[in-house]
């Protein structure tokens, strides 16, 4: 991890935000560092949009504290936000400006340069011709990418993205996720809230997991693995002629429809099986290892906390 990542951009201290009688974050903590990619999960009404506005400063937390790059984003300053980058879950835009003109109007918003917008069109996938064009003539993956343009305004240190690749096609997600991989390079913090887990799970250098106001898990997927304890799946598809060898003569293993053979090892003895396996590769044809995904992980999470 580069010396970046250990310069804290926002610091969030048993964190609480009541609405009335509702609870939305209950004692929330945790820092995001520079050149950190960040995952923001959990389900809907868990509390992610409500961290989100707490960390723009758009909402004041009941008890606990904010500070975003040193500062409390809530006390209006502007130098903090200007350096704040935010896409919502739902962009909305005027419909009769061009492109060129919505960009244009936050960047005057945001007090930075406006020939900068050029090059944001391009690094969001946006044509020229396009950035010309009336906003209501944008389909919903060209919204997305506009959305995503004034979120770049002025280099941000802090890009706060909800739902970012909704409406993006599946080339255009990865053009996206090059985009974030470049940022981080430069030491911008990046926290995706998403559903999307599949797709992070190799994107994003730490998980935190949200769930009725609560956060329930937080580190790498490594770490959360190693929390979790969760059986790692492994699969064999034996070489042409070869009868199930020894070490398929267990309840253990199952058979697959399609011929092969699987099972599920905890973590203390897969090093074990794996070198079981190997011991005679001209057996094998094929071996898969599959680690317990991020949707795996999260379910695991979930269900520890719903356990009265």
């Amino acid at each position: 991890m580069s010396a970046t990542a250990e310069i804290a951009t926002v610091e969030i201290t048993g964190a609480s935000k009541r609405y009335n009688k509702v609870d939305a974050v209950r004692d929330v903590g945790f820092t995001l560092n520079a050149g950190e990619t960040i995952a923001l999960v959990g389900h809907n009404g868990a509390g992610k949009t409500t961290l989100i506005k707490l960390m723009l400063g758009l909402i004041r937390p009941t008890t606990g504290q904010v500070r975003v790059l040193g500062e409390d984003p809530a006390r209006g300053d502007f130098a903090v936000r200007q350096r704040l980058g935010y896409l919502p879950e739902s962009v909305s835009f005027h419909l009769a400006l061009t492109g060129r003109e919505t960009l244009a109007f936050y960047a005057r918003l945001k007090r930075v340069d406006l020939e900068s917008t050029d090059t944001l069109f391009e690094r969001v996938g946006l044509a020229r011709e396009a950035a010309n064009r009336p906003v209501r003539t944008y389909s919903k993956g060209m919204r997305q990418r506009l959305g995503l343009a004034q979120a770049l305004l002025g280099e941000p240190r802090i890009l706060l993205l909800d739902e970012p690749t909704s409406g993006l096609d599946p080339a255009l997600r990865r053009s996206f996720y090059d985009l974030i991989t470049d940022l981080r390079a430069l030491g911008t913090t990046v926290l995706l809230s998403s559903h999307a887990l599949t797709e992070l799970e190799d994107r994003a250098n730490r998980v935190i997991i949200i769930n009725r106001g609560l956060k329930i898990a937080d580190g790498t997927l490594d770490e959360l693995r190693h929390i979790a304890q969760l059986p790692t799946q492994i699969s064999v598809r034996l070489a042409e002629g070869i009868d199930a060898p020894d070490f398929i003569n267990g309840s253990a293993w199952r058979r697959t429809n399609g011929g092969a053979w699987e099972t599920n090892i905890g973590a203390a003895d897969k090093i074990a099986l794996l070198r079981d396996l190997t011991a005679e590769p001209s057996r094998l044809a094929a071996l898969t290892v599959a680690e317990p995904t991020l949707d795996d992980l999260y379910a695991h999470f979930l269900s520890g906390q719903n356990k009265p």
